[in-house]
């Protein structure tokens, strides 16, 4: 009835929703209070008061144009605003025409996949990954090449990138402030990344493209910096959303923007707008267009998460979990106490704890812990967790 491929990736597909449906299960039979879900990104805190008052004002307005097709690429308004925002840090400045109006990131990185991808052609991804990136690879007939970063960092490891770096290569993800650990590549790094780069595209005569995958990026802690991949790379984009800045993961909203330097740029962008029409999506909502074009600067209140962060992480080492601190994101990667992750998930949810296992990112033997939820619902996990802890002391 459907096809091979399909039933494959649906028999891989992501442990998040698994583990988010166990959840739903266990409320059922525990009631909500006793139960820790920690497998779903979903944030817990509100948009801010400028997204619902923005939304109010348009709801209101009886101008019906809001709610018409426009460009396939977004609100030419839209658009130069995001690019005046992006320009703040960028080196070269872009233009409306750089900016592509995406549904989420998701779509986004679909619409660059569809774009970019020949049959055969290969995509690098850093594992720990997002374990959707698979199949937005595979949606297109390319092949995901996975590389291992620094076991100790998280951050790229760039030996073993030049080693995968083939004639075949077409683009590289990067995902920073990461999901899972939480890590932000540092710009040294990704400096001799690009420089790297630049070497296998002479070396191989091809165009290496990098996309920047970008939700987390207004989502960091202690004053750490977040390079600008645009003036890093030079065959670069950003795909961001603002899903879980502005805390509209269901309104499926973000941009792809594409870096100025780029050669044959035009024929690039009229690619991806092409693409947006042609994959169904025809443009992102209209009526968030306009609500986020006045909330650009505006995020979530970050020291919520913090709080959140910084109680966990304190408590989990306490109890002997070894675990990178995150610089952004709101996700924990611990090491599991036993070195099968998925057993450890699954005796976890024997305390009420739903937990995504690290081989849902390609990264064996560590757990994923999503700390958007409710302050309540942390500070009620912690015996939980003092008990899974003892379990494996016995």
């Amino acid at each position: 009835m459907i096809s091979s491929e399909l039933k494959t990736n649906m028999n891989n597909s992501s442990w998040i929703r698994r583990m988010f449906e166990e959840g739903v299960k266990l409320r059922q039979e525990f009631g909500a209070e006793n139960v820790f879900d920690f497998s779903l990104g979903n944030p817990e805190l509100a948009p801010p008061k400028s997204v619902t008052d923005t939304l109010k004002k348009i709801v209101n307005n009886e101008n019906v144009e809001i709610h018409r097709y426009m460009n396939n690429a977004g609100f030419g308004d839209v658009r130069q605003k995001v690019a005046d925002s992006i320009n703040k840090t960028t080196v070269k400045p872009l233009t409306t025409n750089h900016i592509i109006m995406a549904c989420g990131a998701a779509g986004g990185l679909n619409v660059c996949m569809k774009t970019l991808l020949n049959p055969g052609e290969e995509v690098i991804i850093f594992a720990p990954y997002f374990a959707e990136y698979i199949f937005y690879i595979s949606n297109f007939g390319g092949k995901a090449i996975i590389i291992p970063t620094d076991k100790d960092t998280f951050q790229p490891d760039l030996n073993e990138l030049e080693k995968h770096i083939t004639a075949k290569t077409k683009a590289i993800i990067i995902n920073s402030p990461n999901n899972p650990s939480g890590v932000v590549y540092s710009e040294d790094i990704l400096k001799k990344m690009a420089n790297l780069v630049e070497t296998k595209e002479k070396e191989f005569n091809t165009s290496i493209f990098v996309l920047s995958d970008e939700p987390y990026t207004k989502i960091t802690y202690d004053n750490v910096n977040i390079p600008n991949v645009l003036n890093i790379f030079k065959n670069s984009m950003i795909v961001n959303s603002f899903s879980k800045s502005l805390g509209i993961p269901g309104e499926r909203i973000g941009y792809i923007a594409v870096n100025s330097k780029i050669e044959d740029v035009d024929l690039l962008i009229n690619g991806l707008v092409f693409t947006t029409r042609t994959l169904g999506y025809v443009n992102s909502p209209a009526l968030f267009q306009k609500v986020i074009a006045d909330s650009l600067e505006d995020c979530i209140d970050i020291n919520e998460y913090k709080k959140r962060r910084d109680l966990l992480y304190k408590y989990l080492t306490d109890l002997g979990f070894s675990c990178v601190k995150p610089q952004g994101a709101f996700y924990l990667f611990p090491k599991a106490l036993i070195e099968d992750d998925v057993e450890f998930v699954l005796k976890a949810k024997d305390f009420n704890l739903l937990l995504v296992p690290g081989s849902g990112f390609g990264w064996k033997g560590h757990f994923r812990i999503s700390y958007c939820v409710g302050m309540s619902t942390i500070e009620n996990s912690l015996s939980a967790f003092t008990k899974l802890a003892e379990y494996y002391k016995k």
